[in-house]
């Protein structure tokens, strides 16, 4: 019994060898006491056998699984937009992005400079993920919405053999695990318990692992990126030539006028309301006053030519 459990532990260690082929040696990949309740430890010709024969059996299977007809591929697409708005090309990529069945994975809005640097105009940056099927769909949809398309790059690559020796890593960790669990039911001694249950916990990490990395694959496979810069059309720009503005001219003229107008409205108004009554308060006694002396003087000056 306790030799047959001891060549269970040297047939564990050589699995997870094979399926970690990172690490240098079976001891590293699983670090197990040969000798679980006392036995005698197997001659050393007998587990190099063993161990040998193991990984040469577990590396035949992970170099020769076979390859699956549909092959996974990753395709991702970068484009450099001329657009009129790019924050309105935001809104519609990232509607388009959804009614294809993907979403928006990162945007970005932000002002630069341009010409001499004292005027800025609004750039973008957008990520979006849609079904790998309705790529070159959607490349088309999106740029259908530009004024012009600067650059195109669209890049695919082939991760089938990647995906396949993940598939044999994890199965060759998840008979790790069974044989661990197989001897952790035979073992009696409370420290050999403990022991192959932290290798059981190091070889579920490994197994979770693995299965991460094979989900991304084939999460990248069935949903593709597109990463698009948005550039704001240069017609649709300010006109600025050696350093002369037409359109700051323009704006100061306009607010000029705006000015003097409001001056003029403005005086007509305080001469409405305030400068006619008062006039009118000071001037008609005046007038009355003026015109009373006149009369006067007149039949003074009339009285000596008789």
């Amino acid at each position: 019994m306790k030799r047959r459990l001891a060549l269970l532990t040297i047939l564990v260690s050589a699995l997870i060898l094979g399926a970690c082929g990172a690490l240098p040696s079976a001891q590293r990949a699983l670090d197990l006491p040969v000798e679980m309740s006392g036995g005698a430890v197997p001659a050393a010709p007998e587990m190099i056998g063993v161990s040998e024969s193991m990984i040469m059996a577990d590396q035949a299977v992970y170099s020769g699984a076979p390859i699956p007809q549909d092959r996974m591929v990753i395709r991702n697409a970068n484009l450099t937009l001329v657009v009129e708005d790019p924050t309105a090309s935001v809104d519609t990529i990232s509607k388009l992005a959804e009614e294809m069945g993907g979403f928006v994975v990162s945007s970005n809005l932000y002002q630069t400079a341009y010409g001499s640097g004292d005027l800025t105009t609004t750039q973008g940056t957008l990520t979006i993920r849609v079904p790998a099927e309705r790529l070159d769909e959607v490349l088309e949809a999106v740029k259908s919405t530009a004024i012009e398309v600067r650059s195109e790059n669209i890049s695919g690559e082939d991760i089938t053999q990647q995906y396949v020796d993940l598939q044999s890593r994890l199965r060759n960790l998840e008979a790790a695990e069974a044989q661990l669990q197989e001897i952790m039911g035979s073992a009696t001694r409370t420290e050999d318990v403990m022991m192959v249950y932290n290798q059981l916990v190091q070889v579920r990490g490994e197994i979770e692992s693995v299965k991460g990395q094979m989900q991304y694959f084939e999460q990248s496979a069935k949903l593709s990126a597109v990463t698009m810069e948005l550039i704001p059309d240069a017609a649709a720009q300010p006109l600025q030539i050696a350093g002369w503005r037409p359109e700051g001219t323009a704006k100061a003229a306009v607010e000029a006028l705006v000015r003097t107008l409001q001056f003029l409205a403005d005086a007509g108004i305080w001469a409405v309301i305030c400068v006619v009554p008062v006039g009118l308060l000071l001037g008609l006694p005046a007038y009355f006053i003026v015109r009373s002396i006149l009369r006067r003087r007149k039949p003074a000056k009339a009285a000596p030519a008789e």
